[in-house]
């Protein structure tokens, strides 16, 4: 079974980094460990929580490798302490997030065992270019000697 894209229109030019950025999430580990929120907080504002009870700042990294947010926690166990019963679990997580073209992360702090990350998204202004129209011999020079500036 073959599947469909929404990026095979040819007017879609260029777009297939997003294709990539969308198998890799769906190929992501589909572990639901640790929970997490994405909230929005304006229209260029986003915060990510996750439950992270347990861990100490120590313990948590974030990276950005290249689009990804990566968040990893592990946990180090001292082996003083004696369970009689251990019904939570130290284990180590990651956490991969796909970030669009310009999102960055604006801070990260950790309350009450849940980490908050927060990204924004700096305006773009928009860019307007008109492309000269030229015609006959002049239009065949450019062709055969490449652009004029």
């Amino acid at each position: 079974m073959s599947r469909l894209s929404l990026f095979n229109s040819p007017l879609l030019l260029g777009f297939d980094h997003f294709e990539r950025a969308l198998d890799r999430v769906s190929k992501a580990s589909s572990d639901g460990y640790p929970p997490y929120n994405i909230e929005q907080l304006s229209d260029n504002a986003l915060r990510i929580t996750l439950a992270v009870a347990g861990f100490a700042m120590s313990d948590l990294s974030i990276t950005v490798e290249d689009n990804q947010l990566v968040i990893r926690g592990k946990q180090v166990d001292d082996g003083q302490r004696i369970y009689l019963h251990r019904g939570i679990a130290a284990r180590q997580f990651q956490r991969s997030f796909v970030l669009a073209e310009g999102i960055e992360v604006s801070g990260a702090w950790l309350d009450n065992g849940l980490l908050h990350v927060d990204l924004v998204r700096p305006e773009i202004e928009s860019r307007v270019k008109t492309v000269e129209i030229k015609t006959g011999a002049a239009a065949a020079k450019v062709t055969a000697d490449g652009p004029q500036r």
